[in-house]
């Protein structure tokens, strides 16, 4: 990507017309600008380019990557700028843009060759050769026996086997693949499993549809971090850096009144220990303690259990041991931080309170940070189990449990040990 492509990206966001500066860039450029910018960006853009800007832009794309760019224009535009393509370029893309592009598919290249397993070396490599010369790019060789894919030819072979006494056969590594409806997760599951590979994308009848790299599914998974952003602090996917106030506030509004809500549920935990609060006051000070490194850790927990969520390794019915995991590395974390407030508190409050203060608040902080983590991972389960998204709504919710049950109990064992 060129040096200056952050600078030109984020003045493409700002711009009420964006398609100025990015049509403004040296045409080489294009391409990596385009895709580094946001799904949101990218729409506005696509919208404000004209008819003639568009179709200079996707001439030097990819297939595939000419599906990208189209997915973000009007049906109207989509048509006309298909119609400009050579026939050969318009079908590979009206084959690509007929899948759903969080699948296996809308995610795939056409960036390969099949070959059977009975040809022979100088057969592939012509097959090959002319795919580079259409194309000007190296496929990946699939290797199939009556239509059932046998494995992958690494291209590398060609240049190092005898032509006249070695079968491709020889050379077949096993390749992974996916069928062409499955969703981006389970995509990623198999390149977990298969590091530094491609994966062949197949039909119901394990036919070879396309292609999947690395780079296509790293662009994907850019896309959704994103996307868990925006989940994690409230803000609509949909909102674009380019929206106006109102419509930000529209997107905002609700989940800040949820929040509201369960801070006033805190409060009332608070209220009920006004008098506690009054006859010690130096309680109030430890008070954003106890309640912040409750929801930090809790945060934590909740992070690594939607990650596995995410991932197909973790269920509520397989949750169990997630659960207890992370309540044991709470009361261990609680341990070490409580000590180390126990200690500062004892230092600071020894003439008026002694030791018990410290333990007071030590006490505290164990039992919060055993909240964190038990309800840190058990909500994002539970969430995930009744259809709702743990990374939308489990923030809320875990917060909500740390600040009230460790309120709850720093002020309880406070008004019956210390007064």
């Amino acid at each position: 990507m060129a040096r200056q492509s952050p600078d030109v990206q984020e003045a493409i966001a700002a711009s009420p017309e964006p398609s100025a500066p990015f049509v403004d860039l040296p045409g080489h450029e294009w391409r990596d600008v385009f895709f580094g910018l946001s799904e949101d960006v990218r729409s506005v853009l696509v919208g404000d380019m004209d008819r003639a800007e568009l179709e200079s832009f996707i001439g030097r794309l990819d297939p595939d990557e000419v599906t990208d760019v189209l997915g973000y224009a009007d049906e109207e535009a989509r048509e006309a700028l298909l119609a400009t393509l050579d026939s050969e370029r318009r079908e590979r893309i009206d084959f690509l843009l007929s899948f759903d592009p969080e699948s296996a598919a809308g995610l795939m290249s056409l960036d390969y060759v099949t070959v059977d397993a009975a040809r022979t070396f100088s057969e592939v490599t012509e097959r090959v050769r002319r795919f580079s010369d259409r194309t000007g790019r190296v496929p990946t060789i699939f290797v199939t026996d009556e239509g059932t894919l046998r494995g992958e030819l690494p291209g590398a072979v060609l240049s190092v086997a005898d032509h006249d006494t070695e079968a491709i056969g020889d050379y077949v590594r096993e390749a992974p693949s996916v069928r062409y409806d499955r969703e981006d997760e389970e995509v990623l599951r198999v390149f977990r499993e298969n590091r530094e590979r491609t994966v062949a994308v197949l039909d119901e009848e394990g036919d070879v549809l396309g292609v999947l790299f690395a780079e296509d599914l790293l662009r994907s998974l850019e896309d959704a971090r994103g996307e868990t952003l925006y989940e994690f602090t409230g803000v609509a996917e949909a909102e674009s850096v380019l929206d106006g106030p109102v419509r930000k506030v529209r997107q905002r509004y609700k989940w800040l009144i949820l929040n509201l809500g369960t801070a006033f549920m805190a409060a009332a935990v608070v209220g009920l220990f006004e008098s506690t609060i009054t006859a010690v006051a130096i309680l109030a000070a430890y008070m954003p303690v106890v309640a912040g490194m409750g929801g930090n850790a809790g945060t934590q927990a909740m992070a690594v259990t939607v990650r596995g969520i995410s991932l197909g390794e973790v269920s509520i019915a397989t949750g169990k041991r997630v659960v207890l995991n992370e309540a044991v590395a709470g009361a261990v974390n609680g341990v070490i931080i409580g000590v180390l407030v126990a200690v500062i508190a004892t230092a600071f409050s020894f003439a008026e309170f002694g030791l018990l203060l410290g333990a007071v608040i030590g006490v505290s902080m164990v039992a919060n940070l055993v909240i964190a983590g038990f309800f840190g991972a058990l909500t994002p389960l539970v969430l995930d189990r009744i259809g709702y998204d743990p990374a939308t709504s489990a923030t809320i919710f875990i917060t909500t449990a740390t600040d009230v049950l460790g309120f709850f109990v720093f002020l309880g064992l406070a008004q019956a040990v210390l007064l």
